[in-house]
């Protein structure tokens, strides 16, 4: 698979195909995720269970001493203390914009890692889209309240360095891309894809605009599932 024939959208990077979707295709995929599912169809069944899949987001190297949140029925919460300055989570659906088909798909368990930069500064905004979500906001909502927060400079502004693991062979991005392939995240203000050669014939690099969170997010997809294993290659 080509890089050009893949968008990576927002914080999940729930990967589609362009082209490959009609007007009518596009109303049946978002027809099963029109509205939020009962909560307790996006919680992990144990908290041992939800702490695994968020460290295997990165090699252990960096993952055994990072600290770990986990859901709940009131929102996330600490539940492993690190001591690296990294942050691993399982993201659920409502970490990709507002407009994309799956944003209320409870299947979505994304597993990330994030460097000090990023959960210092990139985080906040998706635990403050949580507490939205499970306040019962809508989707308006949410977008309105971030925008007013992001204005108001209520949430970090975002550091240089920020990025992320995403390397987790457990993760499940979307119905379409499943667990697609391991990669690093780089999170950039603005519009960076231009400076970074993404989205380019032959790059290794892909990028998206968020503009619900004001970021440009760049993903370099790697050889290796966090495990050391082998991935399948970008190239089929």
């Amino acid at each position: 698979m080509r890089n050009n024939s893949l968008i990576a959208l927002a914080f999940l990077v729930l990967v589609v195909i362009p082209g490959a979707t009609s007007p009518a295709r596009a109303q049946e995929q978002r027809a099963p995720y029109s509205a939020i599912a009962p909560l307790g169809q996006y919680l992990m069944p144990d908290e041992k269970s939800e702490i695994a899949l968020a460290r295997s987001a990165a090699p252990a190297s960096v993952s055994d001493g990072a600290e770990v949140m986990v859901l709940g029925r009131t929102g996330y919460r600490t539940a492993v203390k690190g001591g690296n300055g990294f942050l691993c989570i399982v993201e659920r659906s409502w970490g990709a914009t507002t407009d994309h088909p799956e944003f209320w798909n409870p299947k979505i368990r994304g597993a990330i890692c994030f460097n000090p930069p990023s959960a210092r500064s990139f985080v906040p905004i998706y635990l403050m889209k949580t507490k939205l979500v499970l306040a019962g906001k809508s989707k308006t909502e949410i977008v309105q309240a971030t925008t007013l927060a992001l204005d108001k400079k209520e949430l970090p502004v975002l550091e240089p360095g920020a990025m992320c693991y995403m390397m987790s062979k457990q993760q499940y991005l979307s119905d379409q891309g499943m667990n697609w392939h391991p990669h690093l995240m780089f999170f950039i203000p603005g519009d960076a894809a231009k400076g970074w050669g993404a989205n380019l014939p032959g790059s290794p690099v892909l990028a998206t605009d968020d503009p619900e969170e004001r970021v440009t997010i760049l993903m370099v997809p790697v050889g290796t599932w966090s495990d050391g294993t082998l991935a399948p290659s970008m190239a089929h």
